[in-house]
Formats: C-alpha cells, structure tokens, sequence
C-alpha cells in the first residue's frame, strides 16, 4: 500500500479488516516493524479519536509519532498554483510538504471541507498536494469528502459483531443536526460498504439530501425512513449538508433522531455512529446507552484499523 486515501487504494477489504482483528487480539505482535521510523500527524482542523488512535496505532508498531496542529500553530498553507501570495497565507504547500517528507517516514493529514465551494472542495486539492509534493506515503485522516479510517473501522466493527451466514441489512441514515456538517463520512461508508459488496446497503434521507452517486452507486436509496429501517441489522447514523444545493440545511426534522420505538422495525439492530454525536438530537439517550449501540466498541477499533494501515505502508517503505 503506497497511500491510504480511499477504499481503491486497498487490495482486499477482507484482508485488511482481518489483521486489523489481528491486531486488536495481539497488538504488539509487530511492535519492531517501525523502529526508527517516524510518522508525522498534520492536523488543519480539529480531532479527538482520530489523533489518539493513531498515535497509539504508531505506537504500537514501534514508531515515533509527531503531533502538529497547522491550524494554532504552524503557517497558513497556500494550496492554490501560481498563487499571488499577498494575502494571509504564508507559506506555499509546494515549499513546506517536500520538507515534511524529509522529517517523516509516513505524513496524516486531516482537513475538512469549506462547504462554499462544491468543486473546490471535491477537488481534493488539500490531499492531492501532499500526495504529489511530499514524497513519502500519505494517511488521510479525513479529507474534504471521504474518511477512510473511519470506514475501515466501521466494516471491522460489523465484521467483528456480525455472527450470522448471511448479508447483514446495513442502513446508513441521515438524522438532524443543528449546523451543516460535510459529507466525508456519510461518502466514505457509502463507498466502503459498496465496494466491500457484502452487505445488503440501504440510504436513507429526506429529500434534497441525495450524496454523490459517485459514491451510492450499488446502494438502494429512499427517503422512507420507517420503510428503510424494516428488517435493518445495521444502522448507521450520520448527519450530512446538502451536496447539490452545497452545504445547507433545508430540514432539521427531530422526525429524523433514531428512537427506541423505531428501533421496533428492525431486526434488534446494532446503532453505530463514528462520534462526536449531538445527544438528543441526531441519537436518544436511549439508543445510546442501550445494548443495541456500538459506538463504544466501534470509536475503540480505530486504533486496529490504523495499525493494520501504517503497517502494511511499513512494509513497502
């Protein structure tokens, strides 16, 4: 594995997912496969889960993990070719990502989307410059559109829960939120679940809250949450702004928060959300601390899924 950007950059799922499992029983088993290696963690917004994580991930392969907020500490990042610096930004990607890949060995980078500018933003151009000016292999610890490691951790969480010989029911649903929140998540499940093809994957949201088809092709998509939760082994909750009209919100519908009387259509499913998660609002405290919710479990498996990521970069390095 080169880079870690989206699913086509993963040979097998299955694979992959399987030594992440491997990992969550033996952790230290390949504790010398990073020794003297470095891997730089570049965070242009905000983490919790996905910072500490992965450093434990690094850790545990025996690497020296380092920390920098570009955001509070470091330059503001021009991105832009044949920019005219005389604005805010000081320092151009093409000068500073050459010397990023002098000091590490593996470069995270988180960004998010602006949620202005469709095209600006579904250009991936923050990702895509490390990618070509670094040198060294990149991590995408969210991008502007799709969240990888997440993914990863959540088709580990099913895997790992799921007992029965058949196609689990996975529904992905939308639910209110009191702000635009990107689609990076609600995108990366989609296309993970789609090309992963072991699941019977259904979307739900109101209308004018339809996600690119780049990613949904393969999923059945209705805007009939009851009729969409019927039978669902899985339900994924994940609140997105509007891809068409981008970046809105055109309902808040409480109609929309997954309660435990909805919980009734489904087969006794499993509630997985990647957190943080607005109690009350997109998830019931009910849910939450119910038996049926996974997000405990699911926020532990990322630091399996980063492992068994950085470690299969280490081997190619």
């Amino acid at each position: 594995m080169k880079n870690f950007i989206s699913v086509n950059d993963v040979d097998d799922i299955n694979a992959l997912v399987a030594k992440a499992l491997a990992y969550k029983k033996k952790p230290f088993a390949d504790r010398s496969l990073g020794t003297d290696k470095r891997i730089g963690l570049l965070f242009l917004n905000p983490s919790l889960r996905t910072r500490l994580s992965t450093q434990v991930a690094a850790k545990n392969l025996g690497m020296e993990a380092i920390v920098f907020n570009v955001d509070k500490e470091g330059w503001a990042l021009e991105f832009e070719e044949g920019a005219i610096m005389s604005g805010h930004t000081v320092e151009h990607v093409k000068d500073a990502a050459p010397i990023l890949g002098q000091y590490f060995d593996i470069l995270c980078i988180r960004t998010f989307p602006s949620l202005k500018n469709r095209e600006d933003d579904y250009s991936e151009l923050v990702m895509n410059s490390f990618v070509q000016y670094s040198g060294v292999p990149i991590v995408s610890l969210e991008s502007a559109t799709l969240h990888p490691l997440q993914s990863l951790t959540d088709i580990l969480t099913i895997k790992e829960t799921f007992t029965e010989i058949r196609k689990p029911k996975i529904v992905l649903s939308w639910a209110p939120h009191v702000k635009p929140l990107p689609q990076c998540v609600a995108n990366s499940f989609a296309q993970w679940v789609n090309a992963w093809g072991s699941a019977d994957f259904v979307i739900t949201h109101p209308e004018h809250y339809e996600l690119s088809e780049m990613y949904t092709k393969g999923a059945t998509i209705v805007t009939d949450q009851n009729k969409a939760l019927q039978g669902a082994d899985y339900i994924y909750v994940k609140n997105w702004s509007t891809y068409n009209d981008y970046g809105k919100i055109y309902s808040n519908d409480p109609a929309w928060m997954l309660t435990e009387e909805k919980l009734q259509l489904t087969n006794n499913a499993k509630v997985m959300h990647c957190l943080p998660v607005r109690r009350n609002v997109e998830l019931s405290d009910e849910i939450l601390d119910s038996e049926n919710s996974l997000v405990t479990k699911q926020a532990g498996n990322r630091v399996w899924a980063a492992q068994a990521v950085i470690s299969e970069i280490l081997k190619e390095i």
